[in-house]
């Protein structure tokens, strides 16, 4: 009996010192992640700020758009919107960053966090994929599938329909919500 107690004894010691040796690397690394994940998310959104600038955020719809920056030219005016939009990828969520003009047509947008796919999904991160929408949104729809885009921009996306269904959702969502809008946060 006492064998089990020792032995028992030595496995609590031997996770009680790993689990506080996890803790001690996570408060060392945890401030640090967190100031690369925001610089990260500063890159992205003077990325498809389109030279204006950006201004405060607020609260989105609670569904697709997570958050609202209005974008305001030389004179203070609003020019656009930055949305925080979040769609349904084939690895998850997948979050979106991407600007409006106030017509609800896309300026530009940047897939940051993801789990989709390497080499199929993945695409999507590349700059030449979001240029894809660039313009669409007002007067020219948003694709639905990828049948809805030229031969060669449906082959490039060839293999990836979930995320690219994802995106262009999200994309949608997003035009509609700064139509909502009419140039007020």
């Amino acid at each position: 009996m006492t064998k089990y107690i020792k032995t028992a004894v030595t496995l609590f010691l031997i996770s009680a010192v790993c689990t506080l040796l996890c803790a001690l690397v996570n408060s060392a690394t945890a401030p640090v992640i967190a100031a690369n994940n925001e610089n990260d998310r500063i890159a992205a959104l003077d990325a498809v700020a389109a030279g204006f600038a950006i201004g405060e955020q607020q609260e989105g719809d609670g569904e697709s758009v997570n958050y609202a920056i209005a974008l305001t030219d030389d004179t203070g005016a609003i020019a656009g919107y930055i949305l925080g939009l979040t769609g349904k990828g084939y690895g998850g969520a997948m979050d979106i960053i991407a600007s409006y003009s106030l017509d609800g047509s896309i300026m530009a947008a940047k897939l940051t966090t993801n789990s989709e796919s390497p080499g199929i999904g993945k695409k999507a991160e590349n700059d030449w994929y979001m240029d894809m929408f660039k313009g669409l949104g007002a007067d020219n729809p948003i694709p639905v599938s990828k049948n809805d885009l030229p031969s060669e921009q449906s082959s490039l996306i060839s293999g990836a329909s979930i995320t690219f269904s994802g995106i262009t959702a999200a994309l949608r969502s997003g035009s509609e919500f700064v139509k909502g809008l009419g140039g007020a946060v």
